[in-house]
């Protein structure tokens, strides 16, 4: 019964996490929901840039504090290591919904596209970051970022080996496919508001901070390949630095990063 209930609980977890994420896109693209970056009132008082950074902030703490390994360590001893991702997806999920409900606009256009061709082609790169997103995380292991392999392994009574180390499709490009779509998905707009330039500003100056902080958990876990791997690619921008091949590179075959980071 409670192998049962603890994949209800990842199956659940997993959906409010598909619901949100497809409201955040319309939420930055101002498509299709009725709150987003630049439209809504906030239920929250004090000073719209106040709340904003609040809101912002406790979402990168949550999201780069609960993914590092020694967080991880401490948290197992209380959290079992089948759930323990799905909780920190739902922790995540719950937060970007409270960055959403509580974002107040701010006012003042910094650029707004006239050319309708160049407002849809933008709009258009916006989708394409997205895309990036949702592909790079099944490059990676979907379902184990997301904690559902963790609860389908427990319920059939089976341990999950660790992730071995792979560079598959985009991650022979870039380093951080997964961000890189963010920032793409966060600064194609054609309209640009203050509010909207707050939100991607800062959103892309904590990735680059979690990067950080990421790779050096990565390190730690595949150690000299991905060493040898972030030397020969880039961390956001898709230019190679050389003509090694991944098998020089060290690379070893395997499901990607899974779990062990963010």
């Amino acid at each position: 019964m409670r192998k049962t209930l603890a994949l209800l609980y990842g199956v659940v977890v997993y959906a409010a996490f598909l619901a949100v994420f497809l409201y955040a896109i319309g939420f930055v693209t101002g498509v299709a929901v009725p709150k987003t970056i630049d439209a809504g009132a906030s239920p929250l008082p004090g000073p719209p840039l106040l709340v904003d950074l609040a809101v912002l902030g406790l979402f990168a703490l949550q999201h780069s504090g609960m993914a590092r390994q020694g967080f991880k360590k401490r948290w197992t001893k209380v959290v079992p290591w089948h759930v323990e991702r799905s909780t920190y997806v739902l922790a995540a999920t719950a937060l970007l919904a409270l960055v959403m409900w509580a974002w107040k606009p701010l006012p003042g256009e910094v650029w707004s596209v006239g050319d309708p061709a160049i407002a849809t082609a933008l709009l258009a790169l916006s989708g394409l970051g997205w895309l990036t997103v949702l592909l790079a995380t099944f490059l990676i292991d979907h379902f184990r970022l997301f904690g559902l392999k963790q609860v389908w392994a427990h319920l059939r009574g089976r341990d999950l080996e660790p992730p071995a180390f792979a560079t598959p499709f985009l991650y022979r490009w870039v380093r951080h496919p997964l961000y890189l779509g963010f920032i793409v998905a966060f600064w194609s707009a054609p309209t640009m508001t203050a509010g909207h330039l707050l939100f991607s500003g800062l959103t892309t100056g904590w990735m680059v901070l979690a990067i950080q902080l990421e790779e050096r958990d990565l390190v730690r876990f595949h150690g000299e390949a991905y060493r040898r791997y972030r030397e020969r690619v880039r961390m956001l921008v898709p230019i190679p630095r050389g003509e090694a091949s991944e098998r020089e590179a060290g690379a070893e075959p395997g499901p990607g990063r899974g779990e062990a980071t963010s």
